[in-house]
């Protein structure tokens, strides 16, 4: 390698020549083969490919001129201009990226209960949490076995009737298994937080360079609760919304009015779908009602109307039943039209609901069917004095009724008001009979101006029976009502007919014969008659 002669001086052999030339042969071909490499490559890649290729580059020429002059520390001065290029394009671009990497696992850590990096063969791992609900199950920095420390803490932390589901995942084989051909997998379970179950997620997946798998805990119940609340609320949204379109379809204007302030605004059914759109809107519903009942309402329905929409009688009318409503006349073109009007709350109890509906062309076909109604057959259910249904026609009626409830038809809601004549006899004993069929032709009279929208029955001499259905079963008690206080005007007049009467409902729950029904009202007539006698 090297001698020194009797001068002792330095003196280089060949074997020091051949070293460096080695040496020197083996940077160029480091420096060229990096320098292809980093060609091929990019970004961070190639950064570390060019520092290399330079470094062997430097210390390559550093030798060659050591080689020329031995005294000379060229090679010192390559070696450390070497270590300044690695450090500055590899060491620290490699601390950058590990302080990149830091932050991002910290990101990502805020997002998850905790974080596992595991060695897929040993199961060494280590793990990352900042969540305080996590670390409440004593969990650990790092252990020597994640499977089996798993397993274990499954008994301790998982709801029960998760065990079995929870513990098929956890071995290596069925990692790697559920990660063929994809880059990570996801399952779910419940994991008890303060004894509390909650769902987790928890995803795997495979590291870079596939000598460690990455696993992630989330807890994601208020994530679950949230979505299921959104579908349940989108459903009953769409549900409303239909069934809304499609009740709509039934009325030609509905009325959507603040019971407080009766602001309102009005919608209008734009085509057979029943789709709504915006008509108008108001400050004062009933003000503008009132305004405008004058030039809308037939004449002779004005009071009635009015009386209809106060909002005190509205409000009253509606304490005991879902809805009410009224059949009234409009003027069209000089000629009066049927429309109905019907009212309920809204579910919030903070707005009504008017709906408006022409059913002049169902009044019309009602009045031709009772026209084509009044053939022999019909005369026949008719009582000769009265011209109300005789006997015959309420005995039909009520195998009817009984055929219904025996049917279970249990929804159509009826009462039976049952009537007697106070002091008949008396006025056939002392004005005649004349006088006394009078009597009952005025008392069939006045059930039916009370009872327009039901059927009267005269079923004895003086005695008729009032089947309540539609409007007047929901109006009943008012009904009522205004029969006794007419019966009672009536007899402290001294004119006018007075008529005893009782009433009884119908009840789905208890009833099953109408028979029953007719007792419990007829009993309540005797007891009102015994009133009108003091």
């Amino acid at each position: 390698m090297f001698s020194y002669n009797e001068a002792h001086v330095f003196i280089g052999e060949v074997g020091r020549n051949i070293s460096f030339f080695l040496q020197i042969a083996f940077y160029t071909g480091i420096t060229t083969y990096m320098i292809y490499v980093a060609h091929k490559s990019i970004g961070r890649q190639k950064r570390r490919c060019m520092a290399v290729a330079m470094t062997s580059m430097v210390l390559g020429i550093s030798l060659t001129f050591q080689n020329i002059n031995a005294f000379f520390p060229f090679y010192a001065v390559g070696l450390m201009i070497g270590i300044c290029l690695v450090h500055s394009f590899v060491q620290a671009g490699e601390k950058k990226e590990k302080k990149v990497h830091d932050h991002i696992a910290s990101a990502m850590a805020e997002d998850y209960e905790a974080i596992f990096y595991i060695d897929i063969e040993s199961g060494e791992y280590l793990s990352f949490s900042k969540s305080k609900k996590y670390m409440s199950m004593n969990a650990v920095a790092t252990g020597k076995n994640f499977y089996k420390d798993a397993l274990e803490s499954i008994d301790k932390c998982v709801y029960p009737d998760d065990w079995t589901y929870a513990k098929q995942f956890y071995s290596k084989e069925t990692m790697l298994l559920n990660l063929e051909g994809r880059r990570s997998f996801s399952f779910k379970y419940r994991v008890l937080i303060n004894n509390v179950p909650r769902f987790f997620l928890f995803t795997v997946m495979r590291e870079s360079n596939s000598q460690y798998l990455i696993f992630y805990e989330k807890d994601i119940e208020d994530e679950l609760n949230a979505e299921k609340a959104q579908k349940e609320n989108q459903k009953r949204t769409i549900t409303f919304g239909q069934i809304a379109e499609s009740l709509a379809s039934n009325y030609d204007e509905i009325y959507y009015v603040d019971i407080e302030n009766l602001s309102y605004v009005c919608y209008q059914v734009n085509n057979i779908y029943g789709q709504l759109e915006i008509n108008k809107s108001g400050e004062d519903f009933y003000s503008e009602a009132l305004s405008n009942i004058p030039h809308v309402v037939y004449r002779q329905d004005w009071e009635l109307v009015t009386e209809f929409l106060n909002r005190d009688n509205m409000l009253s009318s509606l304490e005991n039943r879902k809805d009410y409503s009224l059949t009234y006349r409009i003027m069209v073109s000089d000629v009066p039209h049927y429309t109905r009007m019907r009212i309920r709350k809204s579910s919030d109890g903070m707005h009504f609901i008017i709906g408006v509906e022409n059913v002049d062309d169902e009044i019309i076909k009602e009045k031709q069917h009772l026209n084509e109604l009044k053939t022999e057959k019909e005369l026949a259910r008719r009582d000769e004095l009265t011209g109300v249904k005789n006997k015959t026609a309420y005995k039909e009626l009520e195998a009817s009724a009984q055929g219904n409830i025996d049917n279970g038809l249990d929804y159509l809601n009826f009462a039976l008001v049952v009537c007697d004549t106070n002091n008949l006899k008396l006025i056939n004993d002392t004005q005649g009979h004349t006088a006394g069929d009078e009597y009952i032709r005025a008392s069939a009279r006045l059930l039916c101006n009370i009872f327009i929208h039901s059927p009267v029955f005269r079923v004895g001499g003086d005695e008729f029976v009032v089947f309540l259905r539609g409007n007047d079963y929901f109006a009943r008690h008012e009904l009522m009502d205004k029969l006794r206080s007419q019966s009672i005007e009536n007899k402290k007049a001294g004119t006018g007919v007075v008529l005893a009467a009782g009433m009884a409902e119908y009840n789905p729950e208890k009833d099953t014969l109408v028979s029953d029904i007719f007792e419990r009202a007829d009993k309540e007539m005797y007891e009102d008659k015994k009133k009108l006698k003091l």
